[in-house]
């Protein structure tokens, strides 16, 4: 059969009757886990909040890593669009729903089309209340079916979802182009997920949404270790900032409990970058202590 030669940025290869779908998928998988310096990074739900503070941080402290910062309608992110005239050549925006599996599908394609690999994965959307719609249930009386499959949709199904679909990224990612051995997923939990934490009872759909994510994080940590993928799965608990999403409930947070999204987005990067594989399906608080499950 006729050999072909296919150029790759490494010069030409030799092939024997291989099928240009799979000349091209195996050319473009051995130099793109190491064509991006510094990294490429994504931040699910980065309109806003710590979301865009991680965003950010990630452009400004890393002077050659790739940023993907994804949100509902990019239009309408101002702040996302402020970040991208100042780092255009180092950071995309796409739309992701994570209530609409399509638009993470679309999401991976683009990435892989552009990227080729993921280095990290933070997923920093979630919902805790609602004005109408979703409020921290106080008692047991108050508890609604549509509240309870609300924040479990957003809060622990959607974030599940994005890791399946951006899997095949990060495994061929790893820690290439960064100082980290591995690829990190980072899902935003909450103490109040935390069974063994929880001496207060109340605020069901949003405690039992983030106790949801923490347990299927947990089972995703085990297979990536099972199947030796070059992946880290952790949970972080950024403690109370001050954000949209925690403003009306700050009455009786102490002054020095109540972080700036500057702060803590800072101090949950440095336990990121600090990331070994022995930290696989770990919890951590801000500080980098362990929460208990």
């Amino acid at each position: 059969m006729k050999q072909l030669l296919v150029q790759t940025q490494m010069g030409f290869m030799a092939t024997r009757g291989l099928p240009l779908r799979l000349m091209r998928r195996s050319s473009f998988s051995s130099s793109s886990a190491t064509k991006w310096e510094g990294g490429v990074s994504m931040v699910q739900g980065a309109s806003r909040g710590i979301g865009l503070e991680f965003v950010k941080q990630l452009l400004e402290k890393d002077e050659k890593g790739h940023v993907v910062a994804t949100c509902r309608n990019p239009s309408g992110a101002a702040g996302l669009r402020d970040l991208k005239d100042k780092f255009a050549e180092r950071l995309s925006i796409l739309p992701l729903d994570v209530t609409v599996e399509s638009t993470i599908e679309e999401s991976a394609k683009s990435i892989r089309e552009q990227y080729g690999s993921l280095n990290l994965l933070i997923n920093a959307s979630g919902i805790l209340s609602i004005p109408n719609v979703l409020q921290p249930e106080t008692t047991l009386s108050k508890v609604q079916k549509s509240s309870l499959l609300f924040a479990y949709e957003v809060n622990a199904v959607g974030p599940i979802l994005v890791i399946k679909h951006m899997w095949p990224l990060l495994k061929t990612g790893g820690g290439s182009g960064t100082e980290r051995d591995v690829a990190v997923v980072a899902n935003l939990s909450a103490r109040v997920g935390s069974i063994g934490d929880n001496h207060l009872g109340g605020w069901h759909s949003y405690r039992a949404s983030k106790t949801a994510l923490n347990q299927l994080t947990k089972n995703i940590s085990v297979e990536f270790a099972r199947k030796k993928d070059p992946i880290v799965c952790i949970l972080l608990h950024p403690g109370t900032v001050d954000t949209d999403l925690s403003r009306p409930f700050q009455r009786n947070v102490p002054k020095d409990k109540l972080f700036t999204k500057e702060f803590s987005a800072q101090k949950l990067l440095q336990i990121i970058n600090g990331v070994k594989s022995c930290d696989n399906g770990k919890f951590f608080a801000w500080d980098g202590q362990e929460i208990p499950w």
